[in-house]
């Protein structure tokens, strides 16, 4: 029987902890109340749940407040109520060239709608951003300072503390976009000095799509982006000030988020540096054995304390897209292949018109899984020499 080896975290993390799936399963047969909009039992449960949804967040990422911690379908949702709340008209915003369209297609919307302008700051070729160059692109117009935490294509992690100490000694804000790391490397956002921070539920979370989070600091001021039914502060028209009911209109994804609270509550009992460690081995071993292969160009940096459990590779004579149907078709290798939504990075890595293939552990996958991830891609280039 052909091998499946599921390699796509960076995207979804698959499977999830048994707990995920029994959480999600009971709140659909069992609980079903919609959360502050009643006095009975399975309402208080709900509402409980979500409260301590929030509490296990706060503790995972190190965030001084939990009630500042809101709720969102996932980061892009997160993201944009971050940039469209926060920036104004005439704004200028320093972001990087690492940016996923999550952040990058918001700002080019703000551009034409607001006159918003952005500065790009550049990285190396293993996806590294020097701090002063982030200082150097300031300007006295400059609001927000706009940047990913870990690279969704190389695996490489920037120096958030750096980079805000920057922003914050010019007075300006910093939202970070945890997409890739919320889970999967340590997050202190008391010690780092985020403003804002974004995070999804479905990846290094291990919960379910349709969740996801933004932290905002008690210094930013957000305009809502939607308003309606929040169950407190009824009798007015106005959204409530105080968050994170402000921000949190409608009946929220209460069966996603017990399956969030299970896949936080695994991640904080195995410990982020425990599962980071496993996925820096896998990742170390695949990044091994493929600059290893003939014709094989790793992208993703070498050192394991800079990357994440990423690695991004091209082939000489081969798209990704291609590599992707042969390894998953016909070698039971499923990955991720294309621009990954990082286009700017792309073309800053000479690639923009094929994009590049990605193999991404999770906590779940083995030693075997990348022995047979390896022999994969080393079969399939074998095969394409001989042709």
């Amino acid at each position: 029987m052909r091998p499946s080896v599921y390699l796509d975290n960076a995207a979804t993390t698959f499977p999830k902890p048994p707990e995920v799936y029994a959480a999600i399963d009971r709140f659909m047969r069992e609980c079903g109340g919609s959360p502050g909009r009643g006095l009975y039992a399975k309402a208080v449960e709900a509402e409980e749940m979500i409260s301590e949804t929030r509490q296990l967040l706060a503790k995972l990422l190190g965030a001084p407040d939990a009630s500042r911690i809101v709720l969102t379908a996932n980061s892009t949702e997160a993201l944009n109520l971050a940039l469209k709340g926060y920036l104004r008209a005439g704004d200028h915003v320093v972001t990087t060239v690492l940016e996923h369209n999550a952040v990058l297609r918001p700002l080019h919307v703000l551009t034409q709608a607001r006159g918003v302008t952005v500065s790009y700051v550049d990285c190396d070729p293993l996806g590294r951003v020097n701090p002063e160059d982030v200082a150097r692109a300031l300007r006295k117009e400059t609001r927000l300072v706009a940047c990913v935490h870990g690279s969704n294509v190389l695996g490489a992690v920037l120096d958030i503390a750096a980079v805000a100490r920057v922003a914050h000694d010019a007075g300006i804000p910093v939202l970070v976009d945890g997409s890739q790391t919320a889970g999967t490397y340590p997050v202190d956002l008391a010690a780092l000095g985020v403003d804002m921070f974004a995070f999804t539920g479905h990846k290094g979370l291990l919960g379910a799509p349709g969740t996801g989070g933004l932290y905002v600091a008690p210094n930013i001021d957000l305009e809502t982006f939607k308003e309606g039914g929040t169950g407190s502060a009824s009798e007015s028209l106005d959204p409530p000030s105080f968050l994170p009911d402000r921000f949190e209109p409608g009946t929220p994804n209460t069966y996603g988020i017990a399956g969030l609270r299970a896949g936080v509550s695994w991640v904080l009992e195995r410990g982020v540096e425990r599962i980071r460690a496993h996925e820096t081995a896998l990742a170390n071993q695949l990044h091994e054995r493929l600059s290893a292969l003939r014709g094989v160009r790793v992208l993703s940096p070498g050192a394991a304390d800079a990357r994440l459990g990423i690695v991004s590779f091209v082939l000489e004579h081969i798209s990704p897209t291609e590599a992707c149907a042969i390894l998953s078709g016909k070698l039971g290798i499923m990955t991720r292949c294309g621009l990954h939504c990082a286009p700017l990075l792309h073309r800053r890595l000479g690639i923009e018109d094929k994009g590049s293939l990605r193999l991404s552990p999770g906590p779940f996958n083995t030693e075997e899984d990348i022995d047979l991830a390896a022999k994969a891609v080393e079969t399939m280039i074998r095969v394409l020499y001989r042709r």
